[in-house]
C-alpha cells in the first residue's frame, strides 16, 4: 500500500513504495509504438523521453512546465498492478500557462516538431513541416477555452488503443469521473534521478515520489481501486455524467460502495448525460467511439457492456420523453445486435428483448409483393410503434 509522506500533509497525497515506483519505472521505460499513416514510419518512444523532450523545448519557447504527471488507468496501475482497469491510453499532464491563443499553437508547434527526434535514422527531417507531422500521427487534437478550463490534449496515435496523451493543463474544472480513475503520480523526481544520477534504483536508493488523487482523499480512493468499489461526487458536474465509465466499472465487476445513494447518482448520470448528448446520432457517435476506444481488444465485453448500460439508462432516466427514451434504447439494442452479429453469436433467446421497425409498406392497403420502397429514412427519423418480438 502507498504510505502516508512526511512531506506532504494534506488527504488526496501520498508517497509511492517501492513497489509502485518499480511500476511506474517500466511504465516510464517502455517502448510504445506510434503509428504513422501511409508510408510514415513507425515511431518507437518511451514516455521518459517524449516528456524530457518536449519539456526541454517547451523551456527554449519560453513556456514554464510547473510539473508533470502521469495520470488515468496507467497511474491506478501504478499503484495496483492487477486493478481490473488495465492500463490503455498512457496520459501525461503537463502544468502550464495558457494565457492566451498564441500559447496554443507553440505548444502544439513544439509537440510536433518534437516528434522529429523520434523518426528512424535515415529519413531525411527538412522537409516534414508540423502539418505533416500532425496528419501522420495525431490521433486527436482538444483546445478548451473558457473562463474556468484553458486546456490542449494531443493524442499520438496507437493502432492497439494505447495512445499517448500529452495534457496541457492551465485550469480545469473537473480532473476525475470516479474516485478509481483520480490518480495523478508526479513525475518530476523521478525525471530528475534520471538526468543527474547514473546509480540504478533499488529498494534503499530511489526517489520519493508522490501520488496524489483528485477525489480528495488518496487513502479511500486507494481502497476503492483495491477493493473494486465505485465511488464518485458530484457526477452532474462530468461531461457525459461519467454515465459509459461507470457502466465500463460494472461491466468489470466494480460494485457501487453505497448501494442506496448509487440509484441518486445514476440518475444525475443520465440526466447529464443527455444534456450533452442530446440527438441520436450524437449519441450514436459517442456509443461508438466509446467501444472503439475502450474495447479494442475486448470484443467479448461489448454486448455486456452494452446491456448494461442499456439496464441503466431504462431503469434511470427521467429527464426525457417517452419516445426519446425508447429511441435511446433501441439504439443501444441495435448497437449489440451488431456486435453480436460480428461476433457471429447467437445468444439464448430467453434472455433477449429485440424490437423491429414495421416496414413502411405494411399499413399501405394497396400493398403487394411489387411494393416499391420509397428512398430510405434516415436513422434520426423515429417511427411511431416499435413492435416486441416475442
Amino acid at each position: 500500500m502507498a504510505g502516508k509522506g512526511s512531506n506532504t500533509d494534506c488527504m488526496s497525497c501520498s508517497v509511492l513504495n517501492w513497489e509502485q515506483v518499480s511500476r511506474l519505472h517500466e511504465v516510464l521505460t517502455e517502448v510504445v509504438p506510434i503509428h504513422g499513416r501511409g508510408n510514415f514510419p513507425t515511431l518507437k518512444i518511451t514516455l521518459k523521453d517524449i516528456v524530457q523532450t518536449v519539456r526541454s523545448r517547451l523551456s527554449e519557447a519560453g513556456i514554464v512546465v510547473q510539473d508533470v504527471r502521469l495520470n488515468g488507468s496507467a497511474a491506478g496501475h501504478v499503484l495496483v498492478k492487477d486493478n481490473g482497469l488495465g492500463c490503455k491510453d498512457l496520459d501525461l499532464i503537463f502544468q502550464v500557462s495558457l494565457p492566451s491563443e498564441a500559447e496554443f499553437q507553440l505548444v502544439r508547434d513544439v509537440v510536433l516538431r518534437s516528434l522529429l527526434n523520434f523518426l528512424p535514422e535515415g529519413v531525411s527531417k527538412l522537409k516534414i513541416s508540423p502539418v505533416t507531422l500532425k496528419e501522420a500521427y495525431i490521433q486527436k487534437l482538444v483546445k478548451v477555452y473558457t473562463e474556468s478550463d484553458r486546456w490542449s490534449l494531443i493524442s499520438l496515435s496507437n493502432k492497439h488503443g494505447r495512445n499517448v496523451e500529452l495534457k496541457f493543463v492551465d485550469c480545469i474544472r473537473r480532473q476525475f469521473e470516479f474516485s478509481v480513475d483520480s490518480f495523478q503520480i508526479i513525475l518530476d523526481s523521478l525525471l530528475f534521478y534520471y538526468d543527474y544520477s547514473a546509480t540504478p534504483m533499488s529498494e534503499h536508493f530511489h526517489p520519493t515520489v508522490i501520488g496524489e488523487s483528485m477525489y480528495g482523499d488518496f487513502e479511500a480512493a486507494f481502497d476503492h481501486l483495491q477493493n473494486k468499489l465505485i465511488a464518485t461526487k458530484n457526477p452532474e458536474e462530468i461531461r457525459g455524467g461519467g454515465l459509459l465509465k461507470y457502466s465500463n466499472l460494472l461491466v468489470r465487476d466494480f460494485r457501487p460502495m453505497d448501494k442506496d445513494e448509487i440509484k441518486t447518482l445514476e440518475r444525475y448520470m443520465c440526466s447529464r448525460f443527455f444534456i450533452d448528448f442530446p440527438d441520436i446520432l450524437d449519441q450514436q457517435r459517442k456509443l461508438e467511439t466509446y467501444l472503439q476506444n475502450h474495447f479494442s481488444k475486448e470484443e467479448r465485453s461489448k454486448y455486456d457492456y452494452l446491456m448494461i448500460l442499456r439496464r441503466v439508462v431504462n431503469e434511470s432516466t427521467v429527464c426525457l420523453m417517452g419516445h426519446e427514451r425508447r429511441q435511446t434504447l433501441n439504439l443501444i439494442s441495435l448497437l449489440a445486435l451488431k456486435v453480436l452479429a460480428e461476433q457471429n453469436v447467437i445468444p439464448n433467446a430467453t434472455n433477449v428483448t429485440c424490437y423491429y421497425q414495421p416496414a413502411p409498406y405494411v399499413s399501405d392497403v394497396n400493398f403487394s409483393n411489387y411494393y416499391l420502397a420509397n428512398a430510405p429514412v434516415p436513422y434520426s427519423q423515429s417511427y411511431p410503434t416499435w413492435l416486441p418480438c416475442n
